[in-house]
């Protein structure tokens, strides 16, 4: 299948790389000579110097013969125009990637199909349901979801207090529950496959593949004493925030800092069930003056991404049990564990995540990169070709570095074990160091 990107910035290139993975035919367009030079250097895709919204760079990218346009750049109005230009030069289907929320919200009244735009996605919507469902579970450090909330991929980080620590992971699976497993371990900088001789230790994060009914039990392995979250502070008034804090006041008492008084204003108009304070996020006094200490998570989505991993630390240090930061740069993720933020998000990667999941064909389905960890977890659909179906999982020479977590069989979740046979349909979720994803991708076909 052709698939054309607009735009080799970090949504653009990742959707790029993980769609180059499965063998499609990716023309990757920029302006931007040094952005392409680095996509080609990298990955094996064309890469077309020019703008998108001239039919001529269109038309040289083979527009007429593409299956997929997406328009990823970061200006809304250049990716709805290019979308609208695609579709008049032949392209079969088209995405643009927007940052109005208006336009999700305007979907019934105003025909985008008819202005050549097919699917649109938003980073800020995307990052804020991912917030709301980090903090409706904020015992773990992460939080994916396959299928229709079929399986989960949660990570937890080991306290102390746990009482597996100084145990082999085999203990955690008490009274054979099958519920769920555990696919890894981050420990320092080192990312483990573990075996249930493995023997924890503090500040271990491991990660767990689970059916939904198995979240509580997962959140409980810690070795923290679970408290439900009540107060949630939100530190920036941008659109992410804004999303956040309308989300999270349906279910949580929560409030907003916003340092530009003019914004904080019209934000107080906007969000009636959000407290808006205006101040300064990063002044220690003016969080102790509103009562930090007494906050349960703590929120920082401002354009800044130094202040934001800052104003973390701080909230942490005055007692606030969980912290989340937006961060630009997606290297910064790799460093969340060291810094001491318990999560970091970055909405380039989580749009182009869930960009995959709209133009993926052939095995693979979805693809997730856990913050911070070495590895990358893939779900695949089995066809009945496949030389895994009708064997038990113990008999597949399952490629070095890599683990099933788990399988999607009619909507529904199950944990697997060794004698569990995978059949035709199922979809299956692997966990896989990075170097091994060619290998476990041809392994699945």
């Amino acid at each position: 299948m052709r698939i054309l990107i607009s735009g080799a910035g970090e949504v653009g290139f990742h959707l790029a790389k993980d769609l180059a993975m499965e063998g499609q035919d990716i023309v990757l367009i920029d302006p931007d000579r040094h952005r392409l030079e680095h996509a080609s250097n990298t990955l094996d895709i064309q890469t077309i110097e020019g703008d998108a919204t001239c039919p001529n760079t269109l038309s040289k990218a083979g527009i007429a013969n593409a299956s997929l346009l997406v328009a990823a750049t970061n200006l809304e109005a250049r990716n709805m125009t290019i979308c609208t230009i695609g579709k008049q030069l032949g392209v079969k289907r088209t995405i643009a990637r927007i940052s109005n929320l208006q336009h999700l919200r305007n979907k019934q009244n105003i025909d985008y199909q008819a202005l050549g735009i097919d699917i649109m996605i938003s980073p800020t919507e995307l990052a804020a349901l991912e917030i709301l469902r980090l903090v409706e579970h904020s015992s773990f450090t992460d939080h994916y979801i396959f299928g229709d909330n079929a399986l989960h991929l949660v990570g937890i980080r080991l306290a102390s207090t746990s009482s597996y620590v100084g145990h082999p992971l085999m203990d955690m699976r008490e009274s054979g529950d099958v519920r769920f497993i555990p696919v890894s371990i981050k420990r320092g900088t080192e990312t483990l496959i573990p075996t249930g001789n493995t023997i924890l230790e503090v500040d271990d994060f491991v990660y767990f593949v689970c059916i939904s009914e198995a979240l509580d039990k997962v959140a409980s392995l810690d070795g923290i004493d679970q408290v439900d979250t009540e107060r949630v502070m939100v530190l920036g008034g941008s659109r992410i925030g804004a999303r956040a804090a309308e989300l999270l006041s349906k279910e949580f008492f929560t409030k907003l800092v916003e340092i530009n008084r003019e914004k904080a204003v019209r934000l107080t108009d906007e969000l009636p069930n959000t407290l808006i304070l205006n101040g300064d996020g990063r002044n220690v006094e003016f969080l102790e003056e509103e009562d930090i200490s007494a906050t349960d998570l703590f929120i920082a989505v401002t354009g800044q991404t130094e202040t934001n991993i800052m104003s973390c630390l701080v909230a942490k240090s005055k007692g606030v049990k969980k912290t989340i930061a937006l961060v630009e740069n997606i290297d910064y993720m790799n460093f969340s564990q060291a810094v001491g933020v318990d999560t970091m998000l970055n909405k380039k990667l989580i749009a182009a995540n869930s960009i995959f999941r709209f133009v993926r064909k052939g095995s693979v389905v979805s693809v997730a990169s856990i913050r911070g960890v070495d590895a990358e977890v893939l779900e695949f659909e089995v066809n009945e070709k496949s030389k895994v179906i009708n064997k038990p999982i113990r008999e597949l020479k399952i490629p070095p570095g890599a683990i099933i977590g788990g399988v999607i069989r009619d909507g529904i979740g199950k944990v697997t074990l060794g004698d569990f046979v995978i059949l035709p349909g199922d979809h299956v979720v692997v966990f896989t160091m990075p170097d091994n994803m060619d290998k476990v991708e041809r392994f699945f076909r």
